[in-house]
């Protein structure tokens, strides 16, 4: 009786592992610098547009943590590229205008940055 619960329990934890990770959607806790490759050195940018969303992972399927905008200027500190290149990690170097805090970590995606300084 024992080891047919060990066996269910191995088997239940084989199938959400293997097909459970394949299901789940983006959650809503932010998806940190490990979901990224290291940049060689970071660079800061500026935000290439109006009402850029800073995302907490990096795809449009994250949720957005505010809005930056070009009046922001040079404020985004770029530490990693993730999904293909397409979306940056890193943190603002000064306080939004929309009020996001200085050092804040999120995703932006790199068409929206501009030149560095």
């Amino acid at each position: 009786m024992k080891i047919n619960r060990s066996i269910a329990a191995l088997a239940a934890t084989a199938a959400l592992l293997v097909g459970g990770s394949v299901a789940l959607a983006p959650t809503a806790s932010a998806v940190g610098s490990s979901a990224c490759t290291w940049s060689p050195s970071p660079l800061t940018f500026k935000i290439d547009g109006n009402g850029v969303n800073y995302r907490t992972g990096p795809s449009t399927g994250y949720a957005s943590q505010g809005l930056l905008y070009r009046s922001d200027g040079y404020i985004f500190r770029v530490q990693c590229y993730g999904a293909k290149n397409q979306w940056a990690y890193g943190y603002l170097t000064k306080r939004s205008v929309t009020g996001l805090a200085k050092g804040r970590t999120g995703w932006i995606s790199t068409p929206l940055l501009g030149w560095y300084s």
